[in-house]
């Protein structure tokens, strides 16, 4: 991991494919402010999300030069998988995903998890006031605010950004977990690349994080935040071959799959076609890591069916990342904890 105290002259100019260039890998960036511990940004975890790089580099555009006022706060600038960006890539082949092998997950060993942990390293020696992950969906979904501990203060840092939050603890080894041990800690789900909408909300939200001069401890009123709980990932399994819409193939997924996300669905909302035996062609596993296929998908008549009232979110016809990563993740309504 490259480590620096200032920005590289010119790098604030230059899109997310050309800083692999600039750079030549991860790159931890420390900028002064006028108050501190910093704030955390994370960026580029998935090469082909770049609504957070255009994002900070907007905001970070206004405070430079011999006339542009400090930062308003401390910042250090965590620039991920230069490499993948530079190909318009979520990671390259060979490479595993820089959003898994943060400390805390199931990857441990080789040079990007052993980068992760020099980054948690390095912040908790500097301390931190609050992280930022910033992401983005391939598939049609609002944006929201992720969150993996329900702490007031992390649930603030959320609704900040969207009162539409999802509580979950796997996938395991991501940024805002791993963080998470360092102080509140979000992850944003920004819409899809190249969405104006998606970079502006993300560049104010840094902007507003950036002046905040703290985060309240105490709970955030139930009218102020729609929360939910991941509480399973659906996988096509790599011998099963898909479609959406189309004929031909052992599953045929409605052409409009991505209408779903963020909708509660009843028992028996069809996810598509099944054109073959032997059972429910998915692999849904727990928070547990346990099979619950069946807990929560059917086939009768040829049609795959939900068993159980369920929200889905994050499904995407992007076939790359669907098997490089997941169908959606399912999700239930989630109380919020008990005020003491």
């Amino acid at each position: 991991m490259k480590e620096l105290n200032a920005l590289p002259e010119g790098l604030l100019h230059v899109d997310a494919t050309q800083l692999h260039a600039h750079l030549g890998g991860p790159t931890l960036i420390h900028l002064p402010g006028d108050r501190s511990p910093p704030l955390f940004v994370s960026v580029l975890m998935h090469g082909n999300e770049t609504t957070g790089w255009d994002a900070i580099r907007r905001v970070l555009q206004r405070y430079q030069g011999e006339q542009g006022p400090d930062l308003p706060r401390a910042l250090s600038l965590f620039i991920g998988n230069t490499e993948a960006a530079a190909e318009g890539l979520r990671h390259l082949p060979g490479q595993p995903d820089f959003n898994r092998v943060w400390p805390g997950g199931e990857i441990t060993a080789g040079p990007e998890a052993e980068t992760m942990r020099d980054v948690v390293e390095r912040m908790r020696a500097v301390g931190i006031f609050a992280s930022v992950d910033v992401h983005n969906n391939t598939g049609m979904n609002p944006h929201y605010a992720c969150v993996n501990v329900l702490e007031s203060q992390a649930l603030h840092l959320a609704t900040l950004f969207s009162r539409v939050v999802v509580y979950f603890i796997r996938p395991r080894g991501v940024a805002s977990m791993a963080m998470a041990e360092l102080g509140p800690s979000v992850t944003l789900e920004c819409g899809k690349v190249g969405q104006e909408y998606g970079t502006h909300h993300a560049e104010d939200y840094l902007e507003a994080c950036l002046h905040l001069a703290e985060l309240p401890d105490h709970p955030v009123p139930e009218h102020d935040i729609d929360l939910f709980h991941t509480v399973a990932v659906v996988k096509v399994p790599p011998e099963i071959s898909f479609g959406f819409g189309e004929h031909g193939y052992d599953i045929d997924f409605l052409a409009e799959l991505e209408r779903l996300n963020f909708r509660e669905l009843p028992p028996g909302t069809r996810f598509g076609r099944v054109n073959r035996k032997g059972g429910v062609p998915l692999q849904v596993r727990d928070d547990h890591d346990r099979d619950v296929t069946e807990d929560y998908f059917e086939v009768s008549h040829g049609q795959l069916l939900l068993r159980q009232s369920v929200m889905p979110s994050m499904l995407t016809r992007d076939t790359a990342v669907i098997r490089q990563d997941c169908l959606c993740y399912l999700m239930e309504r989630y109380q919020l904890p008990a005020r003491k």
